[in-house]
């Protein structure tokens, strides 16, 4: 059994225009939830949140963005140390802008942070990880997830991520042409919000 370590100091860090630039990713997975009276299998789309060591709430894996990595590396880098998940990055959700008390330095006094969001379709969990001792790992459906997300900035990564997956869904029905796991009424919200946009 290798040893993995997590990245500690900043160093490396990466900043724009004040910003610490950030990197994350909401790992997923495809779960069968019930048998159908066809015989067919309903599939439920599940993400991987874990606990927060800064307070209350469910986070989704995320850390600084490095000069010896791509932000995707960067993505699939913090899935490990944080959650223990390897797998394959699908596309790109957005940035999303937050503030952090506990990310004020010189080159970001405000702690101001540009996050670079991902999906990633989960491989493998792993047994042992950098972070293992600090996190717990949740795997929840979207609904669950968005009750319990600590920052806006989150769940309005993961609704994006909703509206992709709805649109992988929609452009390519005989790929797991299953359920999603969105409620239609959280769907239809979701399908609502994204035409306004």
């Amino acid at each position: 059994m290798s040893a993995l370590v997590a990245r500690t100091g900043r160093h490396q860090q990466r900043y724009e225009g004040g910003h610490r630039l950030v990197s994350g990713c909401i790992p997923f997975k495809y779960t069968n939830l019930v048998e159908n009276s066809d015989g067919t299998h309903e599939k439920v789309v599940e993400v991987l949140m874990i606990n927060s060591t800064s307070g209350p709430g469910l986070v989704f894996p995320k850390g600084g963005w490095e000069n010896d990595e791509t932000v995707e590396e960067a993505a699939i880098r913090e899935a490990v140390e944080e959650a223990g998940v390897r797998g394959d990055i699908m596309d790109f959700l957005g940035h999303y802008f937050f503030k952090s008390k506990t990310l004020q330095d010189e080159l970001s006094p405000e702690g101001l942070c540009k996050a670079a969001m991902f999906p990633l379709l989960v491989k493998e969990e792993l047994q042992f990880w950098p972070e293992q001792n600090t996190r717990q790992r949740s795997w929840l459906t979207i609904p669950e997830a968005l009750g319990l997300c600590r920052h806006q900035w989150m769940k309005e990564a993961l609704e994006a991520f909703s509206r992709w997956y709805a649109d992988q869904m929609l452009s390519n029905p005989k790929k797991e042409n299953h359920g999603s796991g969105i409620p239609q009424s959280f769907d239809g919200h979701l399908r609502e919000t994204s035409r306004r946009s």
